[in-house]
């Protein structure tokens, strides 16, 4: 499982000096013979830069050792995701194998840095999600994260088996009977979702349940449960076929994450075009990135974009030679956008890339700021 030390470790991978290679190759679930042959294809672009006269020996010794590496892993290691991250500089001795829960678009870079786009956008595209199916006696709880579903506990509580046996004022007091043991049972569910969310074990909640009854449920959850519900899905407490629940729970998820894609998009946009603390486009977000201003970065899914960097204070553009803060020679990324996603990760901010069909598309990135930004420098 992907987890958010998984990149921090990455991002602290140092070539000092020599490339580090990323390479990123989807799995086809159905020919998984055929992964060897994907990531030796990938590999093509790094054997020609091992005999690219313009990098110096060492460099092309540790790519040529970089190849010959992850080649010897692909045969070695029992590799079963969905897709996989290889990063290594091994001049410097380092190499990482990361294991990845979602296909991404195969590809091969050469930086100064590890590449972690695609690691980054993983990471954030997948919340903690409490899965609960419900009904007037019964409740299991699940937590999905990251197309995993792991059981955590179930509760049953006592219910009237036929509430409507009686008549007349016997009808009356076993209905009310029943009604009163129903929301016994949902105050437990409540409160055992309230109880696990202070202990921020989940950061949103699918329902399922009988339709007529997930609003009773709905109706016992405090305020701060309320607001996570992602959605709510049909099924049964005792359904067997976990596989279904997961799908549909999954399907929540998946909804909410869009949804909640283009309100960020929607409010970043709508601030910029008040004059508020918000920053639009790569330029503009570069500068943010640069001062530290950047709260939320949003940027558009698996767009890459070729620019420059200083080293020593942090400039980004698209284009230049040198810096127009200190005037030192800018080091060439191929894409900068991923320097802007590590920049704003070290200073503390977050990151959302967006994969919903937004305006973003036609600005690559946005950002709310946390101060306004300084003007940029002249040259």
């Amino acid at each position: 499982m992907l987890e958010v030390e998984t990149v921090d470790r990455i991002l602290g991978m140092d070539g000092d000096g020599l490339p580090v290679l990323s390479v990123y190759v989807s799995i086809d679930p159905d020919d998984r013979r055929a992964f060897p042959s994907a990531v030796d294809g990938v590999l093509h672009e790094a054997r020609l830069l091992t005999k690219d006269p313009d990098l110096d020996r060492e460099a092309r010794l540790s790519l040529r050792g970089d190849v010959e590496r992850i080649v010897e892993a692909v045969t070695e290691e029992h590799l079963r995701p969905q897709a996989v991250a290889f990063f290594s500089c091994s001049g410097r001795g380092l190499f990482e194998v990361v294991e990845l829960p979602r296909r991404v678009r195969d590809s091969l870079v050469v930086d100064a840095t590890p590449w972690v786009r695609p690691l980054v956008a993983v990471l954030d595209e997948y919340h903690r999600c409490r899965v609960v199916v419900v009904d007037r006696a019964h409740a299991r709880f699940w937590d999905l994260y990251q197309d995993e579903m792991v059981e955590r506990g179930k509760l049953r509580d006592r219910a009237l088996r036929k509430p409507d046996y009686a008549y007349g004022m016997r009808e009356v007091a076993t209905r009310n009977k029943a009604e009163l043991l129903a929301k016994r049972h949902y105050r437990a569910v409540a409160q055992r979702l309230a109880e696990d969310l202070r202990r921020r074990e989940f950061d949103i909640v699918a329902v399922g349940g009988h339709e007529h009854e997930i609003p009773e449920l709905l109706d016992h959850l405090p305020r701060e449960v309320r607001d996570r519900v992602a959605g709510t899905f049909p099924a049964h407490p005792r359904e067997e076929d976990l596989g279904a629940i997961r799908d549909r729970a999954q399907e929540v998820v998946d909804r909410y994450e869009r949804a909640e894609e283009e309100r960020l998009v929607a409010e970043a946009l709508e601030k910029h075009a008040a004059g508020g603390l918000a920053a639009v486009g790569l330029n503009d977000c570069l500068w943010a990135g640069a001062t530290a201003a950047v709260d939320l970065l949003l940027v558009h899914d698996e767009v890459m974009w070729p620019g420059v960097v200083c080293a020593d204070d942090g400039w980004m553009a698209t284009a230049g030679d040198r810096c127009p803060i200190c005037g030192n020679p800018l080091r060439r990324t191929p894409d900068v956008i991923d320097e802007l996603v590590q920049a704003v990760i070290d200073e503390g901010g977050s990151v959302q890339h967006v994969e919903a069909e937004t305006r973003l598309r036609d600005h690559l990135s946005a950002a709310t700021l946390r101060f306004p930004l300084p003007p940029l420098p002249a040259g």
